[in-house]
């Protein structure tokens, strides 16, 4: 059994101008151990999938449907008494950016010890020997320092350690880790990253790593899932995505990034601009910017198809390459 199962979620937002369904029907599981890695542009879901597995939306959020399994127990309905058990115990999280996730009137100290209290037993002087053991295991340099200085004392890097210490204070199943190196500079992600995945072999937890850069997805991940206008289009391990991608969207996110290979052209960015979730089209939701959009694409949805048993994605075009495939063959077969 699967660590996390994700069945048929759908989290929707309403407001003032109509229901925006910001999760529009995914599925997905999560083994022991692994690294699933989520991508896509701004706006396709994947933080809210994310704060719906945590249940921490805003006041205009709901679980519209569906259900999330942690261990086999159902999350869904489950009540703010037990979730509060699951987060920080079973789940973590590391948000965006440190600056805002941490109180800046708090020093670093107060706020690990805290956090350690208020989700294990241990008595305040425990809870700060645990606060040093965390620093040094995320490699905070001088931790018995750092406790006693305020976020604002702190570098983006450092700052993004405390946050990776305060979420593994409680030895979490799973850490969620929200877009971790967006407000970080190249050097500091690479270290970032790395320590993420040397504390990922130690402690032998499952993560979840949200991101629209697939060049952390390439390095850390062993699963990989790309959304779209709150689906999922394009399923599989990070080999099959990035050497055998099979939509169209994934295809456009992999010639948008530069490479040493790339010998001076010029990229190719994706045309168009993501799509008003407020009047999502009744076809496939990238049939409005793809350059290969048949009618059919427009006018009707297409469910994920296997591509093998470690791959599936959502695109006519994988059906068009099949029926034309199955022809070629009878055609083949006529002529002999």
């Amino acid at each position: 059994m699967a660590l996390l199962e994700v069945r048929n979620l759908r989290t929707s937002f309403f407001t003032a101008a109509g229901e925006v369904k910001a999760v529009n029907g995914i599925s997905f599981d999560l083994e022991r151990h692994k690294v699933l890695g989520i991508v896509g542009e701004s706006g396709s879901g994947k933080s809210v999938t994310a704060y719906s597995i945590m249940q921490i939306l805003d006041a205009n959020g709901k679980i519209t449907g569906g259900s999330i399994k942690l261990d086999g127990q159902e999350l869904v309905g489950a009540g703010e008494k037990v979730m509060k058990t699951v987060r920080g115990n079973k789940v973590s999280i590391i948000f965006q950016d440190p600056m805002t996730s941490l109180n800046p009137t708090y020093t670093i100290g107060h706020q690990l010890i805290e956090a350690i209290t208020l989700h294990t037993d241990r008595d305040k002087k425990q809870a700060r020997d645990r606060g040093i053991e965390l620093l040094k295991l995320v490699n905070v340099n001088e931790p018995e320092k750092r406790m006693k200085q305020y976020p604002f004392e702190l570098s983006g890097g450092m700052r993004q350690r405390v946050m990776i210490a305060m979420a593994l204070s409680c030895e979490p199943d799973i850490l969620i880790a929200d877009e971790p190196t967006t407000a970080l500079d190249v050097t500091i992600q690479a270290q970032i990253l790395e320590l993420m995945k040397s504390l990922q072999d130690q402690l032998g937890m499952a993560i979840i790593m949200i991101t629209h850069d697939l060049g952390v997805v390439a390095q850390l991940c062993d699963e990989v899932i790309v959304m779209y206008a709150g689906s999922i289009c394009e399923q599989g391990t990070a080999d099959e995505i990035f050497y055998h991608p099979h939509h169209s969207y994934t295809k456009g996110l992999l010639r948008s990034i530069p490479s040493a290979e790339t010998d001076g052209k010029k990229l190719q960015p994706i045309t168009g601009t993501p799509i008003d979730l407020l009047n999502m089209p009744k076809g496939c939701p990238f049939a409005p910017r793809c350059e290969d959009a048949m009618h059919i694409c427009i006018n009707e949805p297409c469910e994920r198809m296997d591509i093998n048993e470690n791959h599936k994605a959502a695109c006519w075009m994988n059906v068009k390459a099949l029926l034309t495939e199955e022809k070629g063959g009878a055609l083949h077969e006529t002529g002999n």
